[in-house]
């Protein structure tokens, strides 16, 4: 299996999904098309939230604001899976989470001469993900140690900082924001226990468990699927409530 993952929208994904089709007979997962246009960190949270739920698989992500300049071609492997992207951070929070105690291994790959500057989906990364999967499938995800177009690697690293929680106070900062508008913080959900309501940046808003808690409109704070807080509004956009977006400082009190 390779999963596929960008911020490409659409068409794009439909020539690397043609690329992999003509190298590799693999079955091909689209995971989301629309990550956040060039925010590597904001898709590097959302990549790691998702990919380790799936099986051993080899996962294509492609957030790439640095295409045709130097940066490196990453390949790595960890707990049964191969990751192929752009070293740029964006695979490596994800990587480390399915990886657990294991480690992972990083290695540059040779990116050849793409036909574009402009689009290294279809001509670098695609086929090197058909190539990592064909390898891997075959023999073993070890055998990528001897693949000549790799070589030992010390990937870019991208920061998911944690929140600093004392007492009835957590300062932190938005991590990410859904389709939805729900402003996802890195205060973890424990920080809520027993609470009723709490203020976010001065704004006293309730503590509930579900959405339908409060009146249509209205703000709230709940703990997300992820594990953390989240400053949301039920049948609304928290993002425009509260004022929030990717990278913000919060203070939940």
């Amino acid at each position: 299996m390779i999963t596929l993952a960008s911020d490409f929208g659409s068409p794009y994904p439909a020539a690397m999904r043609g690329v992999i089709c003509r190298r590799s007979g693999a079955r091909l997962v689209d995971v989301t098309h629309d990550l956040p246009r060039g925010a590597v960190r904001e898709s590097a949270f959302w990549l790691r939230e998702t990919l380790p739920t799936f099986p051993p698989a080899t996962h294509l992500a492609v957030v790439d604001p640095g295409v045709g300049t130097d940066r490196g071609v990453l390949v790595g492997r960890a707990n049964g899976h191969a990751f192929v992207g752009p070293d740029n951070g964006l695979l490596v929070p994800a990587a480390r989470r399915i990886a657990d105690d294991d480690g992972v291994d990083w290695f540059h790959a040779d990116p050849g001469d793409p036909a574009s500057s402009t689009f290294h989906g279809r001509d670098v990364f695609a086929p090197l993900a058909a190539t990592v999967h064909d390898v891997v499938r075959s023999r073993g995800i070890g055998a990528l140690d001897a693949h000549e177009r790799l070589s030992p690697a010390d990937p870019t690293t991208v920061d998911l900082p944690e929140a600093t929680v004392e007492a009835g106070d957590a300062s932190g900062e938005v991590l990410a924001v859904d389709d939805f508008g729900n402003v996802v913080t890195n205060v973890p959900g424990t920080f809520l226990d027993g609470r009723e309501t709490v203020t976010v940046n001065g704004d006293r808003v309730p503590a509930v468990e579900t959405f339908a808690s409060v009146a249509p409109g209205d703000p709230l704070v709940t703990v997300g699927s992820h594990g953390y807080v989240e400053c949301d509004v039920n049948r609304g956009r928290g993002d425009e409530r509260f004022g929030l977006g990717a990278g913000d400082a919060v203070r939940i009190a």
